[in-house]
């Protein structure tokens, strides 16, 4: 009896093993979704079509604020306060690593200069 009693037990085991808990999602081979990787995204980075405004804003203050002043309107340099609805983002990129005009090249290089022109694309 003890020993039907230790199978039962065992094989009860196993079945309820294979069935998981349910708080597992169903493995079907796929990524997690779209909602699953956004909870495991600690918000350090931007995603396409969006800005960490705070990094791309204290990249402006840096690179960019003494020549286009405090608030894009400019100062030394132009009135960058709609210049999205004029350049690109790629233009706005170009400009920032190659420079134009007055404006010397590398102001701003790597990440920052890419934060800066994607956050500089959306003033329009």
């Amino acid at each position: 009896m003890k020993k039907i009693s230790f199978l039962f037990l065992l094989a009860a085991a196993f079945i309820l093993n294979g069935c998981g808990s349910g708080d597992q999602a169903e493995d079907d081979g796929q990524t997690p979704s779209e909602d699953q990787q956004t909870e495991e995204n600690d918000g350090s980075n931007a995603t396409e079509g969006t800005v960490d405004t705070a990094a791309a804003e204290e990249a402006y203050k840096k690179s960019c604020q003494s020549c286009h002043g405090a608030d894009l309107s400019g100062n030394v340099g132009p009135d960058l306060t709609e210049v999205g609805s004029k350049y690109s983002q790629e233009e706005i990129l170009e400009i920032i690593e190659k420079g134009k005009g007055g404006m010397p090249p590398g102001q701003a290089t790597g990440e920052d200069a890419e934060l800066i022109a994607t956050w500089l694309a959306e003033k329009k």
